[in-house]
């Protein structure tokens, strides 16, 4: 009868020994899983790089303007300036040929949405069904696939980083605005970069007219000043999201 009991007790230190090990393994899973892989869920909106050095991305929203942009990669090929176009999955789908043209001149292709909508007025299942539907538009044309996302009209709130993260996207915002969007004169956009532009800046800007004409002494400024001209996916930095 002894024997039997102490049997007993040795199987229920056994069990509950297994029982604790097995509980701590699916505590760790759960918070590497949490901490890491949905991370992106709980992220902010990206508002420039964190690389600490004199660097900038320019970054380029495009829904229309097409007839400026050989212009503009002309400029941005002579100034050595690798930037990142935002483009919709409509202008994509109308214009392939340039979207390939970008794409293999170096610069970044990245999600602009399929449509050029308020996003403030859509739901979580739609705005993250206009990403996915951009990006296999472009991903079928470049053979690339978008991971960052930049709102339409720049409309962006928690409830739409937490959507984009769900997805795997960072939200794309900017530091220094050209506001180009009103064309301006050239003069003007210029300096409101010179008067804005800092380490690890995000710029942004559009295929207008008085930007094409800007972009000279623009990107001309920059290099005076010792930037370099990267991509969004060369400003961001990753970090280890579970420390």
């Amino acid at each position: 009868m002894r024997i039997y009991w102490v049997n007993r007790k040795r199987l229920w230190t056994i069990s509950a020994a297994l029982f604790s090990i097995i509980f701590t393994l699916l505590v760790l899973v759960s918070y590497y899983r949490w901490s890491g892989i949905e991370a992106n869920a709980n992220k902010e909106a990206i508002y420039q790089g964190n690389t600490g050095k004199k660097v900038v991305a320019i970054c380029v929203n495009v829904d229309w303007g097409e007839e400026y942009i050989p212009a503009m990669l002309e400029e941005f090929k002579k100034a050595q300036a690798q930037v990142t176009f935002f483009v919709t999955g409509s202008w994509a789908e109308k214009n392939p040929e340039l979207l390939k043209q970008m794409s293999e001149a170096g610069h970044s292709i990245q999600n602009h949405a399929y449509k050029h909508v308020h996003f403030s007025s859509l739901s979580d299942a739609e705005a993250q069904a206009q990403i996915k539907k951009a990006e296999a538009v472009i991903e079928k044309i470049i053979g690339k696939k978008t991971r960052f996302f930049a709102p339409p009209y720049g409309e962006q709130n928690d409830r739409l980083v937490k959507a984009a993260g769900e997805i795997g996207y960072e939200l794309i915002m900017w530091s220094v605005d050209t506001i180009d969007w009103q064309k301006p004169s050239p003069q003007t956009i210029v300096k409101r970069v010179g008067n804005k532009v800092h380490n690890d800046a995000i710029i942004l800007m559009h295929p207008t007219d008085p930007t094409l004409q800007a972009l000279p002494d623009l990107l001309a400024y920059l290099q005076d000043q010792g930037y370099g001209m990267i991509t969004i996916d060369s400003i961001l930095v990753k970090t280890d999201v579970t420390s």
